[in-house]
């Protein structure tokens, strides 16, 4: 399968870029903890240790693992001739290149499917997009939970909420999408070729919104994204942070999705300010939320690019042998 648009130097391209934007993010974050003392960045910092530090990446697995069945779920959903460890192997080498532009990660995941299986992008492209949607039903409803839960008191929040749940309702409705796809070819009046393939990517959607799969992929979802913000939540605790379980969550999944809909990679900078801005609102001082992001950032995020980049090399080979063989 020589003939696959995703290239293997695209593989190279992303991880460049994600270094590259480690390292800004890192510039930025240690500019951010000199402004306000390094003395005090270091106690805090020290106060964490080793073993607590585990706990947040062990909270972390859990989510990354519970999104790695959803994936092997929708797999299923579509009779996709791959193992389980075929799905597990693609879906946790993706996350090598979560932070790069144009989201590599997914193309690398259809590059690997299209290797093993000889499906064509256009027919893998759905699992990919149905991923996607749940998970931001997922997030979405648990964000309503969570501020309705909270004590935010900010109404800062509710754009980023409106926005994602105008976005859930539409990439969830497979009939809705088609009818854009043909409306705006109408419109454009070329590029037939083009969204021919569009189309039957949304058709394509079909399978995965019945009650049956949506429903088990947005408890899925739930649970994993809820996890995190327990993480968060412990954190802000181990930190000196009065606030309850619910604000933490609120606070974290309202950065991520602000993060996403920047639509920087990784959301990087977008998240940070949002998650920065949140604690500052609810009176946590400046250096504490500073400190809070920079760790749960390091331990979600990064945590998964060196999850992906341990995974990738084997998830490469494993397709080159099953495509020569």
């Amino acid at each position: 399968m020589e003939g696959n648009p995703i290239r293997i130097s695209s593989k190279y391209k992303g991880l460049t870029a994600t270094i590259i934007l480690f390292a800004l993010f890192v510039v930025g974050m240690v500019g951010a903890v000199a402004s306000i003392g390094w003395a005090t960045a270091v106690q805090a910092l020290s106060n964490l240790g080793t073993g607590k530090v585990v706990l947040l990446l062990g909270f972390a697995t859990s989510h990354y693992f519970i999104r790695a069945l959803r994936w092997h779920l929708l797999t299923r959903a579509v009779a996709l001739p791959t193992t389980f460890r075929q799905n597990m192997r693609h879906f946790f080498g993706g996350f090598a290149l979560t932070a790069t532009p144009g989201r590599l990660g997914e193309l690398v995941r259809l590059r690997w499917i299209g290797r093993e299986t000889g499906w064509p992008p256009e027919r893998s492209i759905p699992i990919v997009f149905a991923d996607r949607a749940l998970e931001l039903v997922a997030v979405t409803l648990l964000i309503v939970l969570a501020v309705g839960m909270s004590n935010l008191g900010t109404s800062a929040i509710w754009p980023v909420v409106a926005i994602s749940v105008m976005l859930a309702w539409i990439s969830c409705r497979p009939k809705l999408l088609t009818h854009v796809v043909q409306m705006t070819w109408r419109g454009i009046g070329r590029g037939a070729r083009f969204f021919v393939k569009l189309r039957r990517v949304t058709k394509g959607l079909g399978p995965f919104m019945t009650p049956k799969i949506s429903g088990i992929s947005i408890i899925l979802g739930m649970i994993g994204w809820f996890l995190e913000g327990v993480a968060f939540y412990i954190l802000l605790a181990w930190l000196g942070v009065e606030i309850s379980l619910w604000t933490a969550t609120a606070i974290f999944l309202a950065a991520v999705l602000s993060g996403a809909l920047s639509g920087l990679p990784g959301g990087l900078g977008g998240t940070e300010a949002a998650s920065v801005a949140l604690l500052v609102l609810q009176g946590v001082s400046l250096e504490t939320a500073l400190l809070a992001t920079l760790v749960i950032r390091l331990t979600t995020l990064w945590y998964a690019v060196l999850l992906g980049l341990a995974v990738l090399p084997f998830s490469e080979a494993g397709s080159r042998h099953i495509a020569v063989r």
